[in-house]
């Protein structure tokens, strides 16, 4: 494990969460003329996940920056252009297509040690590389299926063979077309100067190390290394090349490296007061949010209802810069229902309801409607604060 050198500053842990609030951008002014595609370049990653119930988290990730930007907004800018890909990084996330040369290192490790449930048939691999050759962008249902008539695991080998070909860099995923991954050839959706694995593996690592701290303004060495998946070793390798500089942080008990930009100028501004999707990089990492926030967070959508705490798809809401609250919302035509509010206290109604108005609004919507919230003598507060 990584011994830090000598600390290039100590920060007490509000300068920590500040810094972190700052890289993730919810503290001072949004870039709106960089718009969503400004927020992908800094974050260096928005992950993707089948759940909808407001929107789905690619859409959650910008409307939490930068306010009720248009959802058809949204998509255009990740998927025009050619200014993103679809790739695996701390899951399968829209990366800017300047990141490309970076995941070299993935996709050669893809390609020497490949990990795979599915047996490819012969010739199939082929085939669907022929098949996007002459026929453009296609989906894996019109490469030939996406499935057998087996469990949802069963995949044809149609898709068997084009996720190889996405792991290996042949193919990128350009689009998502109701959901459905939409395939092309890496030569067609690659500006050509991107187009090249001749970054080794220690600077593609030394990168999205980098690229990790930036964004994350402050983190540990898991925090950094779970950004983009990066081993431990990789990162103990990568870091002192990096660039990013050694601080403590009062409280968090581990060595801590920093973005040196971050540490120059004293984190202020606006705080943004908002819903935030569980897959939302500023808290995606339970033991990094429950460090910064002391703020205990789970996704239990993939919990029996019976055991859950705070619902299905509980979104924690952000207000001047701490977590003081939860909502498990959900959608009944114009009406966006809140099934179960979480509030830390009073004082957080006031922000609570004003992050359900906005949300509302973003997707439509208009009417709020509560059903439960968890300390009752905050339920007639909360119902008055949004009328």
């Amino acid at each position: 494990m990584t011994t830090a050198p000598r600390p290039a500053a100590e920060l007490s842990a509000d300068e920590a969460r500040r810094i972190a609030l700052r890289a993730q951008g919810f503290l001072g002014a949004p870039d709106r003329r960089a718009g969503v595609r400004g927020v992908l370049r800094s974050l260096g990653q928005v992950q993707l996940d089948t759940i909808s119930v407001l929107a789905r988290s690619h859409e959650l990730i910008p409307y939490a920056r930068l306010g009720a930007v248009g959802r058809t907004t949204v998509e255009d800018a990740y998927w025009t252009g050619a200014h993103a890909f679809e790739y695996w990084s701390h899951a399968a996330c829209v990366l800017p297509v300047e990141e490309w040369p970076h995941f070299a290192f993935r996709r050669r490790a893809y390609r020497d040690r490949p990990h795979w449930g599915h047996e490819l048939s012969a010739g199939a691999y082929d085939k669907v590389i022929d098949q996007l050759r002459d026929q453009g962008p296609l989906t894996a249902t019109e490469l030939g299926g996406a499935k057998n008539k087996g469990e949802w695991w069963d995949w044809s080998d149609a898709k068997i063979a084009v996720e190889r070909a996405l792991m290996y860099g042949e193919v990128v995923v350009t689009e998502r077309r109701s959901w459905k991954r939409v395939y092309d050839l890496a030569e067609r959706a690659i500006p050509e100067a991107l187009l090249h694995d001749d970054l080794d593996d220690a600077e593609c690592v030394r990168r999205l190390v980098r690229q990790a701290g930036e964004a994350l303004g402050v983190g540990t060495r898991a925090d950094i290394a779970d950004y983009h998946r990066i081993k431990a070793e990789q990162f103990d390798a990568a870091v002192e090349a990096s660039g990013l500089v050694p601080v403590t942080v009062a409280g968090w008990g581990k060595p801590a490296w920093a973005d040196p930009a971050a540490l120059a100028a004293e984190p202020r501004g606006r705080h943004r007061t908002t819903l935030l999707s569980p897959f939302d990089s500023l808290i995606w990492e339970r033991p990094r949010t429950e460090r910064i926030f002391g703020f205990t967070h789970r996704l239990e959508a993939y919990v029996p209802k019976q055991k859950r705490v705070h619902g299905y798809f509980a979104m924690p809401v952000l207000a001047g810069g701490r977590l003081v609250g939860r909502v498990d919302p959900a959608r009944e035509g114009r009406t966006l229902v809140a099934r179960q509010v979480t509030l830390d206290g009073p004082k957080a109604v006031p922000a609570v309801a004003r992050a359900l108005r906005e949300a509302a609004e973003w997707v439509g919507c208009d009417a709020v409607r509560v059903e439960r919230v968890e300390n009752p003598g905050l339920a007639a507060p909360l119902v008055a604060a949004l009328a």
